[in-house]
């Protein structure tokens, strides 16, 4: 009797594949002797079905179900990319995230923690963002002023700006993936009324940086990042890349959730500043655990905020910041870049 193994996914989609001699043999050994049932047997585990059978009772387990799961991955022309576009990276109930959810499989936590960690080969830490200049100026003196600082940063200067191009640039890198005919359509609430592309939105953020540091401090880690992130498969994209278009194209083609890429963002942007103010203020660690533990409620702000936000709204009312970054360039001591 031809065995087959069956699986039914929350969208309702069955998956078939032959079962392995020795799941076979176990299920017609289990079936002739119930008192050999394993635990998840008697739970109601059932994972092999006679072919032509209705479904199994419950979900597959172990090699069985990694093997289900490789055949459910959709196909791409040549060889695969490793991670993009995989079942594994699906949502959390077992769907296609495709943004939807907030909620990351343990695969996409992971990816997220390593591309957005300080130990990321990008160079973050080579950059202040005009903080550098706030310091020596006096804007910046201690925890308070950091996290006001901080604070006006993230909500009405360059973290909401980024976010938007990350948002925007993860839906292209995502739709790219998936071989849709354009990669984003633009409307009336969108850029230009024309097809939104990841170099368009690669050019624009190029083109709306504050100052030249600020430019090179987005281009340089952008580069730097799509380099180090090549491990897990990129999409193609623009040589010239802004980092924030980077972090959201790679995490949009492998299907994380953009909520939580937007959110994990911002997190790093405010954990790198406060590393740079540690060591220029300077600060106590402690003083700037501090400072990041009250910046949740801006950040998740930030994040849920710029949700809707289009490309027509990149803009920013962070003056005091763009300021210090065109000053920075004729600092006359620096330790960092920007």
């Amino acid at each position: 009797m031809t065995m087959t193994t069956t699986i039914f996914t929350p969208d309702g989609v069955q998956w078939r594949s032959p079962a392995t001699a020795t799941l076979a043999a176990d299920r017609q050994s289990r079936t002739a002797d119930p008192q050999s049932r394993t635990e998840g047997d008697r739970h109601g585990v059932d994972t092999t079905v006679p072919a032509g059978a209705g479904p199994a009772s419950g979900p597959l387990t172990g090699d069985a179900a990694r093997a289900i799961d490789r055949e459910a991955a959709p196909a791409t022309d040549g060889e695969a990319t490793p991670g993009i576009n995989s079942a594994a990276s699906r949502g959390i109930d077992g769907k296609a995230s495709h943004g939807v959810s907030t909620a990351p499989l343990p695969q996409a936590l992971l990816r997220l923690m390593a591309w957005l960690s300080p130990a990321f080969p990008t160079g973050g830490f080579a950059y202040s963002h005009g903080l550098e200049w706030a310091v020596e100026s006096g804007d910046v003196t201690n925890e308070t002023t950091l996290r006001a600082w901080l604070g006006d940063v993230l909500a009405f200067g360059t973290g909401r700006a980024d976010t938007i191009l990350l948002r925007h640039a993860h839906r292209a890198g995502r739709a790219t993936v998936a071989r849709q005919p354009t990669p984003a359509t633009a409307t009336a609430d969108h850029f230009d009324s024309e097809t939104v592309t990841l170099k368009d939105i690669a050019d624009l953020a190029c083109a709306t940086a504050s100052g030249r540091e600020r430019q090179n401090e987005s281009l340089d880690q952008g580069r730097a990042f799509m380099l180090a992130a090549a491990a897990w498969g990129v999409p193609q994209a623009p040589e010239r890349i802004p980092y924030p278009v980077a972090v959201g194209a790679v995490a949009g083609a492998h299907d994380i959730p953009e909520d939580a890429t937007a959110a994990a963002y911002l997190q790093a942007f405010a954990t790198n500043l406060i590393s740079a103010a540690v060591r220029l203020v300077p600060l106590g660690q402690s003083a700037g655990l501090r400072v990041l533990a009250s910046l949740e409620s801006t950040i998740l702000a930030t994040a849920n905020e710029t949700k809707p936000g289009r490309l027509d709204d990149l803009g920013g009312c962070a003056f005091r910041s763009d300021l210090a970054a065109m000053r920075h360039e004729t600092q006359y001591t620096r330790l960092f870049r920007s």
